[in-house]
């Protein structure tokens, strides 16, 4: 198979007990303060009352351990920075994630580093306009980063991954970024580069953005809504998790990992 499309169990049964804890610090601090520079941008935000014993946990057997902690509150619905795996034996999932409110239809942001053993890296303006009818939307968000994204995407040092879920295939889009390449430094150090740059346009759009008129808000919500359900949901990596947490363990995680009860209350409010 090629290596574009070998599953997380391919590569993992490759190399399965390379201890990853130096890349986890690394990657887990870049995204802890890009998580914390987009906190500081929205008022209000509110620790979810879920997640207070969860800033560090294991799993039954001890074979996996991770954290999860998710913030809500003013415009910023369900802000994440969770990682889950094992620091010894190759397997890491870490992001940060901000899934916007109502008030504008800027993009959501997604970030992933992974490990298994090889670096991954997957980044992601979510739309929340149809790009392929609405080219306004389009040219507004991804128009301007379309140099910077052509210039990761043909770097010599990264080659694509390609998801074997077809709804995750089904998110790319103009700035999806899906990238393997080697565990090292000056991997990790282009990445981030690139993940803060990002991060300036991401605000930048924010901070210019016109308000949503009312109208608008409530179907937006419910795209918003569903599409957080469904990438929980219909993400591969379940399936391993399942192995460590079982069946009902891993449907628990997704509860909280989607924020079900924050959709509930605003959807309530």
């Amino acid at each position: 198979m090629h290596s574009d499309t070998k599953t997380i169990d391919q590569f993992l049964a490759e190399s399965p007990d390379v201890d990853v804890s130096k890349a986890w610090e690394r990657c887990w601090g870049i995204l802890t303060d890009i998580k914390g520079t987009i906190a500081s941008r929205f008022t209000g935000l509110q620790l979810d009352p879920n997640c207070k014993d969860r800033e560090y946990y294991t799993s039954p057997n001890g074979e996996f351990e991770g954290s999860f902690q998710a913030w809500s509150g003013g415009d910023c619905e369900w802000l994440v920075n969770s990682w889950l795996g094992n620091r010894k034996a190759s397997i890491l999932d870490m992001n940060a994630t901000a899934y916007l409110g109502q008030n504008t239809d800027v993009p959501h942001f997604v970030m992933v580093f992974g490990t298994i053993p090889k670096l991954f890296f997957y980044f992601d303006f979510m739309p929340r306009r149809n790009l392929l009818v609405d080219s306004d939307y389009l040219d507004k968000y991804y128009a301007p980063i379309n140099e910077e994204y052509l210039a990761l995407r043909g770097h010599s040092n990264f080659q694509w991954s390609v998801s074997h879920g077809p709804y995750m295939r089904a998110l790319i889009n103009p700035s999806t970024q899906s990238l393997m390449a080697d565990l090292n430094n000056e991997n990790i150090d282009i990445l981030e580069a690139y993940a803060r740059k990002m991060l300036d346009h991401w605000l930048g759009w924010y901070d210019n953005a016109e308000p949503l008129p009312e109208s608008e808000r409530t179907a937006l919500r419910h795209d918003d809504h569903q599409l957080r359900r469904l990438c929980y949901e219909r993400d591969p990596m379940n399936k391993l998790a399942t192995r460590v947490f079982g069946e009902e363990g891993v449907q628990e995680m997704l509860t909280l990992r989607m924020g079900a009860e924050q959709m509930r209350r605003a959807v309530s409010a």
